[in-house]
Formats: C-alpha cells, sequence, structure tokens
C-alpha cells in the first residue's frame, strides 16, 4: 500500500460508534481497513506507515456554503480551509457569482460582490460559462475539492438585466437555457440570494420554472431566502412550498433565526421542517457555529434602492433626498434589505474595507464610529457607502446562541462556513468552523457526540451532494481524511484575531496526497472540481 495509518481511532462518518483500526491508502482510495481484533492474518503495510494513536481519523469535512469562488484562484494554497480540515467546498452561493456571464454581466457583478471577493482585478477572467470555470480550477490546481452552484442573481442580471419586475416569458426561457448549461456542464445545483439584488426581483413563478430544471438534472436548489428577520417563518414556508411544487430537493443556506423578533423560536423552524420531511419533502440545511452573520453594508440597503445596479447606487446615495428615503426605510420602517427589521446601528460592526484609506473603520461599529464624530449613524454609513464604493464588508451582531444550538441538533443539519475570507477583520468561521464545531460544541458543551458531529460534517453533506465515493471512511471510497487530536482541536481563530489556525488536526489528505502534514501546508494542489453525475433530463427545457 502506498501509506498505512496504525491504530487511528476511525470515526467513519456514518454517526455510528468508532473503532480502533489499521487504514489502508492506495492509488487515492481507502484500499483497506483492519479493525482491532479482526482476524487473525497479517496487518497491512505500506511504503510509509504513520502511528495515528491518540488521534481521529475521519472523512473529510465538506464545506456546504463556501466563498471562495476566487480565493482558490487568487491563493490555491488555501491554508484558511485546508488546516480546518476541509477537502470539498460548495461555491456559487447566495445567487451572486462569475458564471455563467456575458463581459457586460461579469463587469457588473465584479462590482456587486467586491465586499465578498475582492473586486478581481488580480485575477484572468479567461472563462464565461461554468464548465470553462471548473476546467479553470482543474487546470491551475487547487488545494481543496470544488462544486459549484448556478447563482440565480448572476443569471437574472446575464438575461433580465437590474430592473426590478417580472421577467419576460422569453428572458424566462433564456434563465432556464442558461440554468440547463451549467448543470450538464457540471454544476450541482442552483443558489438564490433572495435579499440580495437583482435576485430577490425574481418572484415565486420565476423561481418554481427553474427549479424544475434543476430538479430534472438531479440537483438541489439552495436559497438564501428572503427573510432572517421579519417574516423568517414564513420565509422558510415559502422555500418549502416553491421546491414542493417544482419537485426539486431544497437545501436551506446558513438556515437559522434571528434578530430579536425570533429569539427562541428554533422549534417553530424545526417544526415546519419536520413537518416537510414526514410528508415526503427533501430538504437539508447548513448553519455555521457563531452567532453574529456576515455580509456586505450594501445589502442593508433597501431593494429600490439598488435597481439598476452599483453605480445606479452611488447615483442615489449620493443626492441628499433619495438618501434621506433610503435612511427613512432602514431606521424607520425596516428594509428588505435588513430583511424587514429596522436597522440598529450597534449591531453593525464594520469588518473589511475595500479602500485601505478607510482602514480605521474596521473593527467598530457604525454607532460607535459615529459618535466619535459626533454625528448620525446613517451620515457614517452613507459616507462609507459611498467612499468605499459599496465595498465594505459588515458583522452583524443580531443572533441567539440557543437557536443556533437547537438547528444544529436537527436530523437534515450540515455544516457550511458562509466563509467570506477577505477584508481586515473578517469573520472568525472563514477559518474556524470545523474545528469550533468539533472543539467547543461537541467535545466541550456536548451538544453533539463527536461521531454524530462528524456526520454532520462529511457523510450528510456527501449525500445531499450525490456523490457515491466521499463522505465515509469505506474501503473504495476517496482517501480525503482527515486526522484530528479529540482532545485538542480547537478553532484559533476569534473576533479578535480571525485569520488564526486551528489547533490538533495535525494531518489531512486529499486523494490520499497530504495537503497538511504534521500541522503544516504542504506544496499539494490535489484538488479538483467535483461535477454533477447525474442522470440527463429526458428532454432539454426549451430554449
Amino acid at each position: 500500500m502506498d501509506l498505512v495509518f496504525r491504530n487511528a481511532r476511525v470515526i467513519d462518518g456514518t454517526g455510528g460508534p468508532s473503532y480502533r483500526a489499521d487504514v489502508a491508502i492506495d492509488d487515492g482510495r481507502v484500499a483497506e481497513i483492519r479493525r482491532e481484533g479482526a482476524g487473525t492474518g497479517p496487518r497491512p503495510t505500506g511504503t510509509r506507515t504513520l502511528d495515528a494513536a491518540g488521534l481521529a481519523l475521519s472523512p473529510g469535512f465538506i464545506d456546504m456554503h463556501a466563498h471562495s469562488d476566487l480565493a482558490l484562484l487568487r491563493d490555491p494554497a488555501h491554508e484558511a480551509k485546508a488546516a480546518q480540515g476541509v477537502t470539498l467546498e460548495v461555491l456559487g452561493q447566495d445567487g451572486l457569482s462569475y458564471a455563467p456571464v456575458d463581459d457586460a454581466t461579469l463587469t457588473e457583478v465584479r462590482k456587486a460582490i467586491t465586499g465578498w471577493n475582492g473586486d478581481g482585478s488580480d485575477i484572468d477572467f479567461d472563462w464565461r460559462t461554468v464548465g470553462e470555470y471548473l476546467d479553470r480550477l482543474d487546470r491551475q490546481g487547487i488545494a481543496v475539492n470544488a462544486a459549484y452552484l448556478i447563482p440565480q442573481g448572476t443569471v437574472r442580471m446575464y438575461a433580465v438585466g437590474w430592473d426590478d419586475r417580472p421577467a419576460t416569458r422569453a428572458e424566462i426561457q433564456r434563465m432556464k437555457q442558461l440554468v440547463a448549461e451549467g448543470l450538464e456542464q457540471g454544476a450541482v445545483g442552483m443558489s438564490s440570494g433572495l435579499t440580495y439584488t437583482p435576485g430577490m426581483y425574481a418572484d415565486d413563478s420565476e423561481l418554481t420554472e427553474l427549479c424544475r430544471v434543476v430538479a430534472q438534472y438531479g440537483g438541489y436548489y439552495c436559497p438564501h431566502h428572503r427573510s432572517y428577520g421579519a417574516g423568517a417563518l414564513q420565509a422558510y414556508e415559502e422555500m418549502v412550498s416553491l421546491t414542493r411544487d417544482a419537485g426539486c430537493a431544497l437545501h436551506l443556506a446558513h438556515a437559522t433565526m434571528n434578530f430579536g423578533v425570533n429569539k427562541d423560536k428554533a422549534p417553530d423552524l424545526l417544526a415546519l421542517l419536520d413537518d416537510a420531511l414526514d410528508a415526503g419533502a427533501d430538504i437539508s440545511l447548513d448553519t455555521y457555529p457563531y452567532t453574529p452573520g456576515c455580509t456586505t453594508l450594501v445589502a442593508m440597503l433597501p431593494s429600490w434602492a439598488s435597481e439598476g445596479g452599483p453605480d445606479a447606487i452611488l447615483t442615489r446615495l449620493r443626492d441628499d433626498g433619495t438618501a434621506e428615503r433610503i435612511r427613512h426605510h432602514m431606521e424607520v420602517i425596516g428594509s428588505d434589505g435588513c430583511h424587514g427589521v429596522p436597522i440598529e446601528w450597534d449591531t453593525i460592526e464594520i469588518s473589511g474595507v475595500s479602500d485601505t484609506g478607510l482602514a480605521d473603520c474596521v473593527g467598530r461599529t457604525i454607532a460607535h464610529s459615529a459618535a466619535e464624530r459626533a454625528e448620525a449613524p446613517w451620515v457614517t454609513a452613507r459616507r462609507l457607502l459611498i467612499n468605499d464604493r459599496l465595498g465594505s464588508t459588515i458583522l452583524q451582531h443580531v443572533g441567539h446562541e440557543e437557536n443556533v444550538r437547537q438547528i444544529m441538533r436537527h436530523r437534515v443539519h450540515t455544516g457550511g462556513s458562509d466563509g467570506i475570507l477577505q477584508g481586515c477583520k473578517p469573520h472568525p468561521r472563514a477559518y474556524g468552523t470545523f474545528p469550533h464545531y468539533l472543539g467547543r460544541y461537541a467535545r466541550e458543551l456536548g451538544i453533539l457526540s463527536l461521531e454524530e458531529t462528524v456526520a454532520h460534517l462529511t457523510s450528510r453533506p456527501a449525500a445531499r451532494l450525490r456523490l457515491p465515493d466521499r463522505g465515509l471512511v469505506r474501503e473504495g471510497y476517496r482517501a480525503d481524511l482527515v486526522l484530528f487530536d479529540p482532545d485538542t482541536v480547537a478553532a484559533g481563530s476569534t473576533f479578535e484575531s480571525p485569520r488564526t489556525l486551528p489547533v490538533g488536526i495535525p494531518h489531512v489528505l486529499i486523494d490520499g496526497r497530504f495537503v497538511i502534514e504534521e500541522g503544516r501546508r504542504t506544496d499539494v494542489l490535489a484538488g479538483r472540481s467535483v461535477r454533477r453525475t447525474e442522470r440527463r433530463p429526458s428532454a432539454r427545457p426549451a430554449s
């Protein structure tokens, strides 16, 4: 064999009890598992043998919600995720990413999500289609595997533009064609960002038609739905009903119940999901194990202020009368960008800026910065939006710990970092989600057993992605594996030092090759695009 781990505590991803075993790796796959005390034959031997006594051996972790779309190209080593034991990320989230596009759409989407991924000035955008983007990842070489969701907001931008109106029949057909092409080229499903423009301008009938295409290809729909605040439960109900009508699998992105209106309301969400599951719905969800959220400051604006795209937003912000209307919607009415809840500026902390000259804002709330200037918070926020050209990211401190804990216990829960790697002070979830689950929530708090936690992070997401040979430590499966110390594994990242790497994860392998060895990043780029392999539809959607 190429490699043998001796005396490992195997946590195989099923959720069942762990066991001691020797595990042999050959040609990138798990070739033999010999349990302690099983049989009398010889133990497997290898070109290299590693004593794993005291360590747990598990499948590699699958990040079901990642924003590494440009980070993988900018920094293929990708230590932020590889060091956590992540061996596969799902990109194209929240309805906004970089394929499929034409030249004009690419220009606009780069502006729209500068806060998530930078402006891309350091990237050669030599692709336009989903397949070409996945090819680029493979050609360049990446540290971890990557799957892709077709971003519905980008598709709408491509076919309709930034107008807040129903799509025409011809535009819907064009969007269906773009979704079908992306799925044929390897996308695993479709995402939406229904509090982000222009995706939020789509009504349910439009989304249902697109989801029917996704269902024909065996993919899944991953919506950031229309509200995580006021009306959150109704927003979840909308997605459940929509996908049931379309016959499409549903995966709820960063599923939580935030803001004061939803304190202690996780049981209401879980009851809704249980009723739907018991009735035959195909539903899963992901969460990150933290209470604050993270997005862009411009996302807080009302949707009418974002119609027309980034340049139109800046024009409105510069006009005093229009800016006052925006303020009134945000502070008094509760804008749809802020989930229908009047904004509380003391919960909005700036985590990153595109213009380094504005770095003194980072780490402070809008309320704090405004008080230092002896001005109203909206004045501070408006100035920052304009001067940073909408590129500022925020932490939004509106979550509830008990909601987080209850949702992560659910039978269809998986892990997703929602990690934005951009900015001076990113959310620590980008560097710490998976060890935080293992160290804080499993070992310290006992919210889940270690075996259950690993299943949530491995086999469950692999099943959602329909991956036939990943997510378990099993003979014949790919050797995407993590060795960690159950007694010490922990996130190193904190809100004060968010880029600190985790501890207690000495080895990470992808296809049997060490990407992390003895706690250090190797130069191996073993990742590749993971493309949808499900059935073709019986008839391609009409163009």
